[in-house]
């Protein structure tokens, strides 16, 4: 079996990461959602849902048998261990998953494999497991506009999510490929990826 390309796609939110990876999908390429397996294995009967009770109490899950996510949020503001202990949860079982979605992709014939990772850069783990990486990019202001009007956040909340997301010039630095997505719109988008894309296996 041929192996597949492994192209890590990352930006920070709001940046139009998701758009990028549908984009792709629709060109062939296999996409592995990180951020769709870590709600996964937080939600009722979730793989995580039994050590995150054991580690942080049964507040942590809510009445549903999901992860109390706005219970988490405060804990991670208040005590700056929380997050690393969540993520020494988390992590590895994303990990896991993650390879097994790309095996599966890979024995159906898949020949790119996309890691949709938001905190790709941040993580430090994952460059050594990619062939290279696509950043997609945007001004701060932008991605502070554009997640306020998706989720109906305050300019402050989605500040503080921005302090706690690689500085940009971190995640440029770790690029292979980028797409400046600002001031443009999806056709265009759309052909900056397929330029990109045409360098790739699909």
């Amino acid at each position: 079996m041929q192996r597949a390309y492994r192209l890590g796609l990352t930006g920070g939110i709001g940046s139009g990461k998701s758009t990028v990876a549908q984009i792709l999908a629709s060109a062939g390429a296999a996409i592995m959602d990180a951020d769709a397996i870590a709600r996964s294995i937080t939600a009722p009967h979730g793989a995580a849902i039994a050590p995150i009770a054991e580690a942080f109490g049964p507040q942590a899950i809510g009445a549903d048998g999901a992860l109390d996510r706005a219970y988490m949020r405060q804990l991670v503001f208040q005590d700056a261990t929380a997050r690393q202990r969540l993520e020494a949860i988390t992590h590895p079982l994303i990990a896991q998953l993650t390879e097994q979605q790309a095996l599966q992709a890979q024995q159906r014939g898949a020949r790119l494999l996309v890691f949709d990772v938001p905190l790709l850069v941040e993580s430090g783990r994952w460059r050594q497991q990619l062939d290279a990486v696509l950043v997609v990019d945007c001004e701060p202001e932008t991605q502070i506009q554009r997640v306020m009007a998706r989720n109906g956040l305050e300019r402050t909340a989605v500040e503080k999510i921005l302090a706690a997301q690689a500085r940009r010039q971190q995640r440029m630095a770790a690029a292979d490929y980028v797409i400046y997505n600002d001031g443009i719109d999806l056709a265009a988008l759309r052909t900056e990826v397929l330029s990109i894309s045409a360098w790739l296996p699909l």
